[in-house]
């Protein structure tokens, strides 16, 4: 009879096709992939149709206007506007959205009254109110921070709300057998358990941030990157607009990637994280 020592082994465990298609291994060679058949398609496309470079450049087109434009110095001016203008349009937004969601996430009365107005600040048309912003504030960098921001805060607001409204009600209950006071039970309570709704909407302010921005220097400025894909739109450098475009998704891409890491490491011990927790 063989000894239990000498048993053989089973098989060895395998890793499960969910924790790969989990892991950044499997982002980093999915991304570089779909990129390159993008970029085939894009070719393809160009050359089959002869399609005019003033239309649809070619890609490499697009590259060495992208080289060009970042040997020059125009482009880091427009980045810098644009950043300013996201940054502080951002965070006048968190601070109005947040603060106002905890107000009116514990005020049901004070929501449905004030309801009606916060939502027509984003019912209205965007390009019907970049022309009032320039009357009012200018063609400076101040009339962009207030596009950005009252596009970004409501989505925040709306998160916080909805976060403050999900509190656990026993926990609540808690707080009030033992006769905390209000500003405890905010910050012991409120915040902590509605951070995973606030801190998704951060992520989606960001971007709804520098859209604002860039829009609002298309429509009306003479700095940044939305001005900077006028002017080459209005002097025919379609593959230098290309080239502004992606650099504006580049900076998108950036911001969010920030915001999506703070959340990761802000709330690791939530599932939305992203991040693996032990059982």
């Amino acid at each position: 009879m063989p000894s239990p020592d000498l048993a053989p082994e089973g098989p060895r465990p395998r890793v499960s096709r969910k924790k790969w298609a989990a892991s950044p291994v499997m982002l980093w060679i999915t991304t570089p992939l779909l990129l390159l058949v993008f970029l085939g398609i894009w070719k393809a496309y160009t050359l089959l149709f002869d399609v005019s470079s003033l239309m649809l450049p070619p890609p490499e087109q697009v590259g060495t206007a992208m080289i060009e434009l970042m040997q020059g110095t125009m482009i880091y001016d427009a980045i810098q506007v644009t950043l300013y203008e996201t940054l502080v349009g951002f965070a006048l937004a968190a601070a109005v959205g947040i603060g106002l969601g905890i107000v009116l996430g514990k005020a049901r009365n004070l929501e449905r009254v004030l309801s009606p107005f916060l939502v027509a600040t984003q019912v209205v048309p965007k390009v019907a109110i970049v022309p009032l912003f320039l009357l009012w504030f200018g063609f400076g960098t101040t009339s962009k921070i207030f596009m950005a921001a009252i596009i970004a805060f409501f989505v925040m607001m709306q998160n916080t709300i909805l976060g403050i409204r999900s509190i656990d009600p026993g926990h609540r209950d808690l707080m009030r057998v033992i006769q905390a006071p209000w500003w405890k039970r905010v910050i012991s309570l409120d915040i902590p358990s509605s951070l995973p709704y606030v801190l998704t909407g951060v992520e989606l302010g960001i971007v709804f941030a520098i859209t604002g921005a860039v829009v609002g220097e298309y429509l009306g400025g003479d700095e940044g990157l939305g001005a900077l894909a006028t002017t080459m739109l209005a002097s025919l450098r379609t593959d230098m607009l290309f080239a502004a475009v992606i650099v504006m998704t580049v900076l998108g891409f950036l911001l969010y990637a920030i915001t999506a890491a703070i959340r990761r490491f802000a709330i690791p011990w939530h599932e939305s994280s992203g991040r693996p927790t032990s059982l």
